[in-house]
């Protein structure tokens, strides 16, 4: 009899222990007592009594990716595919996930597989492969929905793969080559024809900016010839008024009158006209060299007579551009001109 006692308190103690349960963080358990539902335990320490409870479901709270295979879909245009699908769900109710269907992820593949079928039925196979988004979300709703009643909340689907048939996919790459080629080309077009319009606007503003240049040249050229006659004329005419000013005595004029004569005839002249006194003179003096045979029997220089060189530009270089050698000689022109109206 003292040996009982500590025997039964040994038994309670692990029957105890045995019927302890701890539920972890983000799961729950389902409890029933003599095979009814009774409650549903979430984290923390639970006893249930032995023999008449029992746990009969353990259920994660957490966010479930189900990754399924896989599934043959027909489109409008009646073209099979495979589409993968990826369904994101986590539990809300353990009590109705435990009871409201028999095996609530098999359930779930096979709603996913027949709504994934019923909303690519309606589209043709271009709208299939650039409607994700849209399949996306009619079948979130959808499943959201019929879901409901298992405790499952369906938080997100995404189609993972589209695989066309083989023939397909051969066409779309020819399509996709042939549009390439098609876009190059217009590219290609499109470059040479700003191409050729940049160089013809090149060449306009070139052929533009050469004949205003031109322009001014000519204009810049004339205003200097202008300036030069009319400097010229001026000097003439302060001569001729300082001359007229002066009160010069006829003798000096007539002296004059035969420097400019000696400058006419230059040993070239054949014929020189000169006013009717000078000529008298001149006759008489001719007429007495002949009879007493002296003066000069000179021949007429009919060579041609040599023309003065223009004098070197100080400005100009050896690197001197074409611009600067053609501004030097039009000044170079201008300034012949000058002498020879002087002259």
């Amino acid at each position: 009899m003292p040996f009982v006692f500590p025997i039964l308190l040994i038994l309670f103690l692990a029957l105890l222990i045995a019927n302890i349960v701890i539920v972890p963080q983000g799961h729950s358990f389902v409890l029933e007592h003599l095979g009814k539902y009774k409650a549903t335990w979430q984290a923390g320490l639970h006893v249930k009594i032995p023999v008449l409870e029992r746990v009969v479901k353990r259920i994660s709270l957490k966010e479930q990716v189900l990754d399924f295979p896989p599934q043959p879909v027909i489109t409008k245009d009646n073209v099979t595919m495979q589409i993968d699908s990826v369904v994101f769900m986590r539990v809300f109710d353990p009590q109705l996930y435990t009871y409201g269907v028999e095996n609530p992820i098999s359930g779930l593949q096979n709603l996913s597989a027949t709504t994934l079928r019923n909303i690519i039925g309606d589209m043709e196979l271009d709208q299939t492969l650039t409607s994700r988004e849209t399949i996306n979300g009619r079948m979130q709703v959808i499943l959201d929905e019929a879901t409901d009643q298992w405790g499952i909340k369906v938080t997100r689907v995404e189609i993972k793969n589209i695989q066309p048939p083989k023939e397909i996919e051969e066409v779309m790459t020819k399509q996709m080559r042939a549009e390439r080629e098609r876009r190059q080309t217009v590219l290609e077009a499109q470059a040479h024809q700003e191409a050729v319009v940049s160089r013809a606007e090149g060449d306009k503003r070139a052929k533009i900016l050469a004949a205003e240049a031109e322009r001014d040249a000519q204009i810049a050229l004339a205003e200097g010839k202008a300036k030069a006659t009319l400097l010229v004329y001026q000097a003439e005419a302060d001569g001729l008024e300082k001359l007229k000013n002066a009160n010069v005595s006829e003798s000096v004029l007539r002296l004059k009158g035969l420097e400019a004569l000696k400058t006419v005839a230059d040993g070239r002249a054949t014929k020189i006209y000169m006013p009717t006194d000078i000529a008298g003179a001149v006759s008489k003096l001719g007429l007495v060299g002949e009879a007493l045979g002296i003066g000069d029997a000179t021949a007429i220089d009919r060579t041609p007579k040599p023309e003065k060189r223009p004098e070197a530009d100080p400005c100009l270089h050896a690197e001197s551009n074409a611009g600067a050698r053609e501004a030097a000689a039009s000044t170079q022109k201008l300034r012949m001109e000058m002498e020879k109206n002087r002259a």
